[in-house]
C-alpha cells in the first residue's frame, strides 16, 4: 500500500475543530463589538473597585495616623496651658495657706485669743464698756412721684447732703 496524498475518506474523519467557548444564551447573537464593550466595562468596573479600595484604605490610614500622632500631640501641647493654670492656682492656694498659718500663729498668743474673743464673741474685759453702734441702713432711692413721697424725698436729700 502506498500512501496517497490528498483527501481520503479516512482523512475526512479527522477534521480539526477549533474549540470555541460557548457564550451564554444572553450573549448569543450579539456582535464582538458589544463583547469588547463588555470587557471594557468590566475593566472600568474593576478600576472603579480599585479606586474605591484605595479611597477606603486612605481613610483608614488617615484615621490611624490621626489617632496615633495628632491626638496625642494635641493633648501634649494642651497640657502646657493646663500646667500654667494649675501653677497659678497653686500659688493662690499657697498664699491662702500662708495667711491661714499666720492667723493660727496669732491665735496661739494671749493677745490674739483676746482679740478674737472681742471680735467674734463680744467679750468685754474688766473695766471696758460695751457700746454697739450700727450704721444707718441705706435709703431707698427709687420712690414714686406723688404727695407723700415728695416730702420723704426732701428729707432724704437733706440727710445725704445732695442738693
Amino acid at each position: 500500500m502506498t500512501k496517497r496524498s490528498g483527501p481520503t475518506s479516512s482523512s475526512r474523519s479527522r477534521r480539526t475543530r477549533i474549540n470555541r467557548t460557548r457564550r451564554p444564551a444572553a450573549d448569543r447573537g450579539s456582535s464582538r463589538i458589544s463583547a469588547r464593550q463588555k470587557i471594557q466595562g468590566a475593566a472600568s468596573s474593576a478600576s472603579r473597585t480599585t479606586i474605591l479600595i484605595a479611597a477606603v484604605s486612605l481613610v483608614v490610614v488617615g484615621t490611624a495616623i490621626t489617632s496615633v500622632i495628632v491626638l496625642p500631640l494635641q493633648s501634649y501641647l494642651g497640657q502646657g496651658d493646663e500646667i500654667a493654670r494649675l501653677e497659678t492656682e497653686l500659688e493662690r492656694m499657697t498664699a491662702i495657706n500662708d495667711d491661714l498659718q499666720a492667723e493660727v500663729s496669732r491665735l496661739r498668743t494671749d493677745a490674739g485669743i483676746e482679740e478674737a474673743a472681742r471680735d467674734q464673741l463680744g467679750y468685754v474685759s474688766d473695766g471696758d464698756e460695751r457700746e454697739t453702734i450700727l450704721p444707718f441702713p441705706d435709703l431707698p432711692s427709687d420712690l414714686p412721684n406723688g404727695w407723700p413721697y415728695g416730702l420723704i424725698d426732701a428729707v432724704m436729700t437733706f440727710r445725704t447732703g445732695n442738693p
